[in-house]
């Protein structure tokens, strides 16, 4: 029996069933028929925000930013190149920390941009600090246990 992926809709925040034996890199949603993964890490509301660590199989990585960063617009080429290189195995997201002010309280945020890496629901890494893309991949992928998609 193959294993299945459920993938989060960064669009409609429907779950989607993938196929380990498919590639992500082509699928849509079941509802919105949007790209599951685009290559483009998409700014999230706190109900999707919510839906991609709490029901989603796939590792996600949060980058919390705010629109008056400097350090976090320098870094988000790279975010965006980085998800490029980590798609379909990572979902890579962003989550304003201006708009969604309760989850970054409640993520314990002191400073951006801040990288958290869930994984079954539960952090598993954090990094603070602009990075370029061979660095956060590297990280990630230092991180996330083998397998794990």
């Amino acid at each position: 029996m193959s294993q299945e992926n459920l993938v989060v809709c960064t669009k409609c925040a429907t779950i989607n069933r993938l196929p380990s034996t498919r590639s992500g890199s082509d699928a849509k949603c079941g509802k919105c028929g949007a790209r599951l993964f685009s290559g483009h890490p998409e700014d999230l509301d706190a109900v999707n925000f919510e839906r991609q660590v709490g029901r989603g199989s796939l590792p996600v990585l949060v980058d919390v930013w705010a629109p008056w960063c400097g350090p976090c617009k320098m870094m988000a080429p790279a975010y965006e190149a980085a998800a490029k290189a980590l798609e379909p195995h990572v979902r890579l997201i962003k989550l304003n920390s201006d708009k969604e002010q309760a989850i970054a309280a409640r993520l314990g945020i002191r400073g951006i941009p801040t990288m958290i890496l869930f994984h079954h629901q539960r952090e598993i890494a954090r990094i603070s600090g602009a990075m370029g893309t061979s660095r956060i991949v590297s990280w990630v992928r230092g991180h996330v246990p083998t397998g794990a998609s």
